[in-house]
C-alpha cells in the first residue's frame, strides 16, 4: 500500500501510518525502523500542533498539514480514527498530486487504520502540579 502510493505520486520518497500518539504501525520498504520512528514522533507533533490550532479557532477536525521545506515537503492527513498518513516527497513534487494519491490511500483503506487510544495514556494532556 505505502510503496504503491511512492510509485504513483511522482516525487514522493518516504511514507508511514501512525497512531496521532507517535506509535509507527506501518511504513514504506526503504525508510529503515529508526528513521521511520523518528518521522511517526515527528508527525505526531505536527498533528497535535495543527489539532491545537484548530480547536483555538473553532476550525473543525484536522484534514492535512504541509510543512515546506527548502529541499521537501512533509504531509501528515488524518487516516482512520487515531492514524495518520506522512509522507515524505522532494520540492519539485507536484504539492496537488501527492495530496490526492494520499487522499486515495485513506479512502481505500482508511476504516482499517484505526488506532484507538493506548489504554495507559491519558486521552487528553495531562496537567503538571507543582
Amino acid at each position: 500500500m505505502l510503496d504503491d502510493l511512492l510509485t504513483r505520486a511522482e516525487g514522493t520518497h518516504h511514507a508511514i501510518v501512525l497512531s496521532t500518539d507517535g506509535l509507527l504501525m506501518a511504513s514504506s520498504s526503504q525508510l529503515d525502523r529508526s528513521a521511520a520512528e523518528h518521522l511517526s514522533a515527528i508527525a505526531s507533533g505536527l498533528h497535535s500542533l495543527a489539532g491545537g490550532a484548530s480547536r483555538q479557532f473553532g476550525s473543525g477536525n484536522i484534514r492535512q498539514s504541509i510543512i515546506e521545506m527548502d529541499k521537501a515537503f512533509l504531509f501528515v492527513a488524518a487516516a482512520g480514527e487515531g492514524a495518520c498518513l506522512a509522507v515524505i516527497a522532494d520540492s519539485e513534487c507536484d504539492v496537488g498530486m501527492v495530496a490526492y494519491e494520499m487522499n486515495m490511500v485513506i479512502q481505500r483503506v482508511g476504516q482499517y487504520l484505526t488506532a484507538p487510544p493506548r489504554p495507559d495514556m491519558p486521552t487528553t494532556p495531562a496537567r503538571i502540579e507543582r
